[in-house]
């Protein structure tokens, strides 16, 4: 299993409750861009609409040996293919207060591209400043272990 791209910032913006892996609908030259690793999840998100599950602003650069078939648009929506049983479970618990939908990691999975989409309950602004004091600290204990050794 390779990764393509990862989310950073869907961990200190959001807390994670449950994750789903689904296919994605994509074109000949964008799956040979995301070979290359020309892919950003950032300001990515997901929508349910008539029960499908779209993934809006995820960019993929466009592939320059493609010829005239290659779709120019790089932040174009892509659908994504999950099982109706979780879509239905999805938009279950979307419709409770502040929960959404959000990629975290686009990778491969034997030949196939996979989107691990995540159920994730926004932070308030003293969340993130707990988890930056959190981070620092171990960061400090860190190097004084290392140089205590």
């Amino acid at each position: 299993m390779k990764t393509i791209a990862f989310n950073r910032a869907a961990s200190f913006e959001y807390f994670i409750e449950e994750k789903f892996e689904a296919g994605i609908v994509l074109e000949g030259a964008e799956v040979k861009s995301l070979r290359l690793g020309n892919c950003n999840l950032k300001d990515s998100f997901c929508f349910i609409r008539s029960g499908q599950v779209t993934l809006k602003n995820m960019h993929i650069a466009v592939y320059d040996k493609a010829g005239s078939f290659n779709s120019k648009d790089s932040k174009r929506d892509r659908k994504l293919l999950m099982h109706r049983k979780e879509i239905d479970k999805i938009v279950g618990r979307i419709n409770e207060k502040g929960m959404t939908l959000v990629p975290i990691s686009v990778y491969f999975k034997n030949a196939l591209v996979k989107v691990e989409v995540a159920l994730c309950r926004g932070k308030q602004t003293f969340d993130k400043k707990r988890a930056i004091a959190e981070r620092d600290k171990k960061r400090d204990l860190d190097r004084q272990i290392k140089n205590y050794l």
